[in-house]
């Protein structure tokens, strides 16, 4: 089990213990952060999109403050919100990358986590959607058909409701507070990501009973609702989820939470999965962006945060929650599956102007979307340029709750809440992105660094993403080429030495 902590400066239990009789406006700020999965840094409404229609996330613009400077720590998943949720850097450890569906628990149930940081303050605690960072004490060992060993209930979290993985990636269910949510015990469920169930249908081998969507690389695994998947799965009956109602079973749960806990602090983790593949939005949502599957579920997206933010209004929380809307990487176009989503563009652009897409070494990789909204704390309409990084959120939310963390805790993390808050316009000195293969860069205010590295020019698996990765160091001056297109290493030995120390530094 966790070692137990107790934190200082709101007075932990008691808090939780007289907030039942305090009114909403008297208590501490209600947090909740929603994390998009591979929303790009021009795919919103506020940030430029064009096509797509976002009003409630631009509304929750005019009413916050955009930055333009956000970034999330890596440009894949696994690596960025261990990063977001520890507070320490990711390439820090070997065990994060992109995790398979069956992979152990890489936040240990030791570790000391955001959640337990709003759970010690007397804050109730909430993971729903999308998890990716692993399950059970051992990976590939996992009884699915009963209660898991560890889970997030180890990590900080009261309340779970999450997806094991990924939506392409086995098991295709649910896992509420550490067991498979409305498991059927006439299906008991098998995973394997070695070797197929005998009798099982692949999609590699069957492109027939791919009903919904056709693979175009990989996922040909298993099958489930008419989709070729990652991994290879038996039995799950009643439990398996249905594409087009994730959206829902997901949003639904979250708002169930805040209707729960509204007499009483709350931190909530919302890990959407729409916009990540396979993209398959409910019937309601499609035709909305004329982009097809993706701008539709870009679509899908905007109703999750409009959902919360009506049920925020309707109990009358709004104005006493911090509410963050963010991504934990950049975009994909073809990830995967025929869905269309570089064809039917029609002159949007996912990355916003920027150079790269999801995986890769340059900005559009791991610069994301970042709006907040409070209330009378965070000026409304406004457009920060400030450095901000998600590997600060556990840093810059402790110095919210004024509370005292362990030593050693979040190591990575820095209080950067003035920048949170709109009230300071310049931010970090500068931010570290981690790549796909681990390949690092530095980027302050003027320039861009990225280090050597002798990965692939592509992969196989995802057409059309410049990885960027080179043998010789980059750097580009990001104020007159933000699109990076001039490598200035050569000309520039001075600033190239400086960024490398800063790196050198960094992993020391």
């Amino acid at each position: 089990m966790k070692k137990s902590y107790w934190m200082l400066g709101l007075g932990g239990a008691a808090l939780a213990a007289s907030c039942a009789s305090e009114k909403p406006t008297d208590r501490p700020v209600n947090v909740i952060i929603i994390l998009a999965d591979d929303l790009g840094y021009g795919d919103l409404g506020c940030y430029g999109a064009r096509n797509v229609q976002t009003p409630n996330v631009d509304r929750l613009a005019q009413e916050g403050t955009r930055f333009v400077n956000a970034y999330a720590t890596a440009s894949v998943s696994t690596p960025s919100r261990y990063s977001l949720l520890t507070g320490q850097y990711a390439w820090r450890r070997g065990d994060t990358n992109i995790a398979d569906g069956d992979a152990g628990m890489i936040i240990h149930p030791e570790q000391y986590t955001l959640a337990d940081i709003f759970k010690d303050a007397g804050y109730r605690t909430g993971a729903f959607g999308k998890w990716h960072l692993g399950l059970g004490d051992k990976g590939g060992e996992q009884d699915w058909n009963a209660p898991l060993p560890s889970g997030l209930a180890d990590i900080g979290f009261d309340e779970s409701y999450i997806m094991a993985a990924t939506g392409d990636r086995v098991p295709c269910v649910f896992i509420h507070n550490g067991r498979v949510a409305q498991w059927d015990p006439e299906a008991p469920i098998e995973v394997s990501y070695r070797r197929p169930f005998e009798g099982e249908p692949l999609a590699s081998e069957h492109p027939e009973l791919l009903y919904n969507l056709q693979s175009s690389v990989g996922h040909n695994q298993a099958i489930v609702n008419g989709i070729g998947r990652i991994g290879y799965m038996k039995g799950g009956g009643k439990a398996l989820w249905k594409d087009e109602n994730i959206a829902d079973s997901i949003t639904v749960h979250a708002l169930n939470f805040i209707e729960e806990n509204k007499d009483r602090p709350f931190f909530i983790y919302l890990a959407t999965n729409d916009i990540h593949v396979p993209r398959f939005p409910h019937q309601r949502f499609r035709g909305r962006s004329g982009m097809g599957l993706r701008g539709d579920a870009i679509t899908e997206f905007d109703w999750t945060v409009g959902s919360v933010m009506e049920k925020l209004e309707e109990l009358g929380l709004a104005d006493n929650t911090l509410l963050l809307v963010t991504s934990d990487n950049g975009p994909v176009l073809d990830d995967g599956y025929v869905d269309q989503a570089r064809e039917l563009l029609n002159g949007h652009d996912p990355s916003g102007a920027l150079r790269g897409n999801k995986y890769t070494v340059y900005e559009a990789g791991a610069r994301v979307p970042a709006i907040i909204r409070w209330p009378g704390q965070v000026p409304a309409g406004a457009v920060s340029e400030a450095i901000v990084s998600q590997i600060d959120l556990c840093g810059s939310l402790g110095s919210l709750l004024k509370a005292a963390l362990p030593n050693g805790v979040a190591p990575d993390s820095r209080d950067g809440l003035d920048a949170w808050l709109g009230q300071d316009p310049v931010g970090r000195d500068y931010v570290i992105e981690q790549a796909n293969d681990r390949t690092l860069s530095v980027r302050t205010a003027e320039w861009k660094y990225i280090e050597t590295s002798n990965g692939p020019a592509s992969y196989s698996w995802a057409p059309g993403v410049e990885l960027g990765y080179q043998k010789e160091p980059q750097l580009y001056h990001l104020t007159t080429d933000p699109a990076e297109r001039h490598n200035l290493a050569a000309e520039h030995p001075d600033v190239l030495a400086q960024l490398q120390a800063i790196l050198e530094k960094e992993r020391s």
